[in-house]
């Protein structure tokens, strides 16, 4: 379905007025929400999508999946999560993966950005550069 531009700017301004602080506001945007499916006002159901869309995609910036070659003890664990907590705001939800095709190091992505430091990275860049 797609959804007009009229509907994603009121999306936009609903989501906006859901957030404090550059966090959402899970209470204002039930009532937002249960307001819109109520009322029905034109373009609801466009409205409705492209705050699914939003809301989306800040749950995925908050997301964090670390891969690293072998178990990490529980000192690395809470150094990396207080690091990135630091940069990227307190309310991250770690995700901690064991991937031995990494050889070694790690990779950790945070919502869209990734970095990555194994040495499967390093032996592939090492190869497309010869």
């Amino acid at each position: 379905m797609k959804v007009s531009k009229a509907a994603q700017s009121t999306a936009r301004r609903i989501f906006r007025l859901c957030s404090q602080n550059g966090e959402m506001n899970e209470a204002h945007l039930r009532t937002a929400i249960t307001k819109l499916s109520t009322d029905k006002p034109r373009g609801y159901r466009g409205m409705l999508q492209a705050l699914r869309r939003l809301i989306r995609a800040e749950l995925a910036e908050k997301q964090v999946t670390v891969e690293s070659a072998s178990h990490l003890d529980q000192m690395t664990m809470t150094t990396l999560e207080n690091s990135l907590r630091q940069q990227y705001g307190q309310d991250l939800v770690f995700n901690f993966k064991t991937t031995p095709d990494l050889l070694g190091g790690m990779r950790v992505r945070v919502g869209n950005d990734v970095f990555d430091g194994s040495v499967k990275a390093r032996l592939t860049r090492l190869a497309e550069s010869l």
